[in-house]
């Protein structure tokens, strides 16, 4: 699942440790998800939506794969 994380971060000028306090994560975490080695829970993909102001599906892109 890709991800706009790092561009709307990035976009308020913070810095990953400002955006993981701002959402009660660790900085690692953030990284992880950043980088597409963590798929949030729902729980906190709603968070991070939240803090952004945009619907969840505008944030994280889900690709689907061709199903046999």
């Amino acid at each position: 699942m890709r991800n706009r994380v790092e561009e709307l971060r990035k976009g308020r000028g913070l810095r990953q440790e400002e955006f993981a306090r701002a959402i009660r994560v660790s900085r690692q975490t953030v990284s992880s998800i950043e980088n597409g080695r963590y798929s949030p829970s729902l729980e906190l993909a709603f968070a991070i939506s939240d803090f952004f102001g945009l619907p969840i599906e505008e944030i994280f892109i889900h690709e689907r794969k061709d199903m046999p």
